[in-house]
C-alpha cells in the first residue's frame, strides 16, 4: 500500500517514474499502467514520464483515504 509523506520543501519538483517508485516503495511498471489508465498525471518527455511532485502528494492522500 502506499503511504502518504507530508509535503516537503526538499527535493525535486519534477519527478521520474524511477524517483517515485523508490519514494512509494512499488514497481516502476504500476506506475506505467496508471499512465495507462489515467489515474495518475504524468507529462511525456521524449521516452520519458515525469510527474508534478505537488500532484503525486495530493493523489497519495487521496488514495489513502480511499484504503
Amino acid at each position: 500500500m502506499i503511504q502518504a509523506q507530508p509535503k516537503s520543501s526538499m527535493g525535486p519538483r519534477v519527478l521520474t517514474v524511477r524517483e517515485l517508485a523508490g519514494i512509494c516503495g512499488c514497481l516502476r511498471r504500476q506506475f506505467y499502467h496508471l499512465i495507462r489508465e489515467q489515474k495518475l498525471l504524468a507529462l511525456r518527455i521524449g521516452s520519458d514520464w515525469r510527474f508534478n511532485r505537488e500532484e503525486i502528494e495530493r493523489w497519495m492522500i487521496h488514495e489513502q483515504k480511499r484504503s
